[in-house]
């Protein structure tokens, strides 16, 4: 499915092994082949457009070139005579692309013995077309949803079994993924739930328990992803935080969580030295729902007040006021946060560059809101390893302009100094 031109032009090339001997000389290609569609009324894309004929020529050359590099000779060369070995012709070969459906011609030698590697034997796909199948895939689409799709912008007829050994390929590096060494000591530890459907005989709704974490160099990392039964549970986390210990975790500094009852216990038996603290727009959601919506919006302005305080001295004097105002009439709403002061109070001591690390779990929430984008449309997942796969290529997957769930965070020169001063050499021994 190469381009057609049947008039002798200088210049224009007409196979792969042209394509290799002129690779040198003919570095503006692309833009010869863009002029040459507008001149020619030629389409870039579509069944016979410029795009899957360019395809075609730089793998052809490619091939090319590994024969040459195989036999020893250039084609044509009368070294290669009485080499033992020679190029027999070449093969028909359809293999899917970005572009689409393209049909190379592979150059066979005589003996056998010619094993490409660009196009490797028994290789349908070029390797962006399996990478096309999982962009769509982390968007949220089903495989019947990526098969019209496919059949729509590329038409090609791709097989769900076709594009599930595709997503099947993201397993191996999703095991090796939860099972890697992590780093010694964290800085700051963030664990929450999210809750997807998943069929285990019947559909239920099950959580996946996830860790975020910062290590001494500002690099935040997923730690790990695990599917559980039943509700969330303080003793389920224990079983996980441990493994994460088990995978290298010795210490953390600040451990970062919502007011799920035992938590802060859980945590303190899996790393005695961590610093609780829990997440405050957790405990402003959670304190809210003792209250009357009519007063949702009064109520959250004051609390603000407390958590936005200069010191934990002068918050406490500030709910001291709310209690006054508001403890009459939502008992429960105050016992909320005075059950959790002691825990609610620890970022306090920090400076401004350290509160807005640790305050809140809003990263791993962001994350989250990801999640919920990739897994909307799929109603249930098949098994919880269908589900870890879905949410492990929507953590691999980097968006441009936005803060992604990996990668450096900001300032943060200023805070681990500011964590060195409070946490010593637990913070200077292992750096």
């Amino acid at each position: 499915m190469g381009i057609k031109d049947d008039r002798p032009r200088e210049g224009i090339v007409r196979t792969g092994a042209e394509l290799a001997r002129l690779a040198e000389t003919e570095r503006d290609l692309a833009g010869q082949l863009v002029e040459r569609a507008r001149a020619e009324g030629v389409n870039l894309v579509g069944e016979n457009g410029l795009l899957k004929g360019l395809v075609k020529l730089v793998l052809e050359g490619a091939l090319e070139s590994e024969m040459a590099d195989h036999l020893g000779y250039e084609k044509g060369d009368r070294a290669g005579i009485g080499s033992g070995n020679a190029r027999n012709g070449t093969s028909r070969k359809r293999i899917l692309t970005d572009v689409g459906a393209v049909e190379l011609d592979i150059p066979r030698d005589r003996a056998g013995t010619f094993s490409p590697q660009i196009v490797p034997k028994h290789q349908r796909r070029a390797e962006g077309f399996d990478e096309a199948i999982l962009s769509l895939y982390v968007k949220g689409l089903t495989t019947g949803e990526i098969q019209a799709h496919l059949a729509e912008i590329y038409d090609v007829d791709v097989s769900r079994e076709t594009i599930s050994k595709a997503t099947d390929k993201v397993s191996a590096e999703l095991d090796a993924w939860r099972n890697r060494p992590l780093d010694r000591v964290y800085a700051v530890v963030m664990i929450d739930a999210i809750v997807l459907k998943i069929r285990d005989g019947a559909v239920a709704n099950r959580p996946v328990y996830i860790a975020v974490g910062i290590n001494l160099e500002g690099e935040r990392d997923i730690l790990g992803m695990w599917v559980s039964t039943g509700g969330e549970g303080a003793k389920t986390w224990m079983t996980w935080l441990a493994e994460l210990k088990n995978r290298g975790v010795q210490d953390v500094l600040i451990a970062c969580c919502d007011g799920l009852k035992g938590l802060p216990d859980s945590i303190a038996a899996i790393w005695p030295l961590a610093d609780v603290q829990l997440c405050v727009v957790h405990m402003v959601r959670n304190s809210l729902k003792y209250a009357s919506t009519k007063h949702w919006s009064q109520i959250a302005k004051e609390l603000r007040q407390v958590y936005t305080a200069a010191t934990a001295d002068a918050a406490e004097a500030r709910f001291a006021e709310f209690e006054a105002d508001w403890g009459r009439r939502y008992p429960a709403l105050v016992a909320v946060w005075r059950r959790s002061w002691d825990h609610f109070v620890m970022f306090l001591r920090f400076p401004p560059e350290i509160r807005k690390i640790v305050y809140t779990t809003n990263m791993i929430e962001s994350l989250n809101s990801r999640f919920r984008q990739a897994t909307r449309r799929r109603g249930h997942f098949p098994n919880e390893d269908a589900a870890l796969k879905v949410l492990y290529l929507v953590i691999r997957d980097r968006q441009p302009n936005r803060r992604n769930p990996t990668g450096r965070t900001h300032n943060w020169k200023e805070a681990i100094n500011t964590l060195a001063g409070y946490y010593g050499d637990r913070v200077t021994d292992n750096q």
